[in-house]
C-alpha cells in the first residue's frame, strides 16, 4: 500500500437538456477549480505478477470519513487475481470535512482535520468537482508519461467502482459524465439507491427524477449493478430497476443486507466473536450473508465481460410486493423469495434478512439481520448433521455451476458451514 497525492483544475457540470429517469443525461462543463486531494494504491509488489486490472473505487464518506467498502468485500479476490485497487478520495466531506449523509452521524473534520500535518495541504472545492477529479485520478494512473503509482504495472482494464453513496454518484457519472470522459473501462455499482446524485453534485434530489433513474441504456462500456435486497426496499432501488442489455446486468441477491457483518470485521477489525450488534447499537444481530462471495463471483464476471469476454449470468430478481412502500417476499421461515439463491439461503440454520430493524444508531436501518432457526426447525429440516452437510455441498455446486459462486469461495462456504453447524 502507497499512498499520493494528485493535483490539477478540476471542471464542474451542469444539466444540458432535461434530465429524463431513462439517464439518457447530456451535461456540460460551467467552470473549474483547483484541486488537491490523495489516492491509496494497494497493487502486487512485483509488477510481473499484476493482472493488469485497475480498480477505481470512488471512497465512501456516509460516516464522515473516506471508507472503502468495495475494498472490503472484493480484497480476497482482488489479491488472489493479482489485481490493483486504488482508492480516491473525491468528495469534500472526506477531505475537508462537512455535512454527513445521515443525521447523528459525528464528522471527524476529513483529512485536514484529523490529521493536518500529514493533509494540511489538501483542497477540495466541493462535490460539483467530485465527477471530474474522480475522472482525473483514473486518467493519471494510465498516463504513462506521468509518475508512475502502479510501479510499472501493465494496465489492461481500469474499472470504477463504488458502494451506497458513491453507487449514487457513479449512476450520474455513467449517464452524464463518461460521455464526455471515456476515461473508465467499466463500471461496477455497487448497492445503489433509486435515486441518482445531481449533475451539479448535489444530494438534493429532483422532484420526478432523482428518486427513480436508470442507468442509461446506450453505455458504451459494461456496467454491473449489485443489490441487496435492503437496497431494493429500504433505499427504493426497486423503482429504477431495469432489463439487462448489452452492456447493463444487474444481480439482486437474497439473503443479503446494504452492510453487514463481514464488511464491518473488515472496518473494525475484529474477530468473528465480537458483539458487532452491541458495539455499533444495534437491536437485533447484524445481517452475516454471502454478499462478499457473491459480488466476488460478479466482480470475476466482469473482469472477463470487460476484456471482450461474455456478460455474468443473468440474474432471477427478488420478489416484491407492488406499491409506494414495496417489502421483500417471504416465505413461512421469513426467508426472500426470488433472487440468486446461494447455500446459506436455500439450506439454512438462520434466517438472513435485508430488511430494517427499527431502533438503534443511525446506521443500523442498513445492517439486516441474522436470526438463527430454532432447535425444532433445524431438527425437522436436517435429521443429521451429514444430511446439512449433503444438502449445503449441493446447493453449493449448484450455485457454482449458475456462476454466481466462484469455486473457491463455494469451498470455503461448506467448509465453515461444516465446522459451524448448530444441531
Amino acid at each position: 500500500e502507497e499512498e499520493y497525492f494528485f493535483e490539477g483544475d478540476a471542471s464542474s457540470y451542469a444539466p444540458a437538456g432535461e434530465l429524463g429517469s431513462n439517464g439518457k443525461w447530456d451535461a456540460t462543463v460551467v467552470d473549474s477549480q483547483p484541486y488537491r486531494t490523495r489516492m491509496i494504491v494497494r497493487r502486487p509488489a512485483d509488477a510481473d505478477d499484476a493482472s493488469g486490472v485497475v480498480v477505481v473505487e470512488w471512497l465512501n464518506v456516509s460516516a464522515g470519513r473516506d471508507g472503502d467498502p468495495d475494498w472490503g468485500y472484493l480484497h480476497q479476490e482482488l489479491i488472489r487475481e493479482g489485481h490493483t485497487w486504488v482508492g480516491v478520495s473525491v468528495q469534500e466531506v472526506g477531505v475537508s470535512g462537512g455535512e454527513a449523509l445521515l443525521e447523528g452521524v459525528a464528522l471527524e473534520g476529513g483529512l485536514a482535520g484529523s490529521d493536518p500535518d500529514r493533509y494540511g495541504t489538501l483542497n477540495h472545492p466541493g462535490d460539483a468537482y467530485a465527477y471530474d477529479i474522480l475522472s482525473q485520478a483514473g486518467a493519471a494512473v494510465v498516463n504513462p508519461d506521468g509518475p508512475d503509482p502502479l510501479g510499472g504495472i501493465d494496465i489492461t482494464e481500469l474499472i470504477a467502482a463504488g458502494e451506497s453513496q458513491s453507487a449514487i454518484y457513479l449512476t450520474t457519472y455513467v449517464n452524464a459524465i463518461h460521455p464526455l470522459s471515456g476515461v473508465f473501462d467499466s463500471f461496477l455499482i455497487h448497492s445503489r439507491a433509486g435515486a441518482a446524485a445531481r449533475v451539479d453534485g448535489s444530494l438534493e434530489l429532483a422532484d420526478g427524477v432523482g428518486g427513480s433513474v436508470k442507468i442509461r441504456t446506450d453505455s458504451d462500456v459494461p456496467v454491473f449493478i449489485f443489490e441487496t435486497e435492503t437496497d431494493l426496499t429500504e433505499l427504493e432501488y426497486v423503482f429504477a430497476r431495469q432489463d439487462d442489455t448489452r452492456f447493463v446486468r444487474t444481480w439482486e441477491v437474497a439473503g443479503t443486507a446494504h452492510a453487514d457483518r463481514f464488511l464491518l470485521e473488515e472496518v473494525y477489525a475484529l474477530s468473528g466473536e465480537a458483539d458487532l450488534s452491541a458495539l455499533l447499537d444495534c437491536p437485533a444481530p447484524l445481517n452475516d450473508g454471502p454478499q462478499h462471495e457473491v459480488i466476488q463471483a460478479g466482480f470475476h464476471h466482469l473482469v472477463d465481460w470487460t476484456s471482450g469476454g461474455n456478460p455474468p449470468p443473468t440474474s432471477p430478481r427478488l420478489e416484491v410486493t407492488s406499491g409506494d412502500e414495496p417489502a421483500i417476499v417471504r416465505d413461512e421461515l421469513g426467508i426472500a423469495l426470488g433472487g440468486i439463491r446461494t447455500p446459506p439461503v436455500d439450506v439454512p440454520v438462520a434466517v438472513l434478512s435485508g430488511d430494517a430493524v427499527e431502533g438503534g444508531s443511525p446506521f443500523c436501518f442498513l445492517f439486516g439481520s441474522t436470526t438463527p432457526l430454532s432447535a425444532e426447525v433445524l431438527d425437522e429440516r436436517y435429521p443429521s448433521k451429514l444430511a446439512y452437510t449433503d444438502d449445503y455441498a449441493a446447493a453449493a455446486a449448484e450455485t457454482v455451476t449458475a456462476g454466481f459462486l466462484l469455486e473457491v469461495d463455494a469451498e470455503a462456504m461448506a467448509a465453515a458451514a461444516d465446522a459451524d453447524f448448530p444441531g
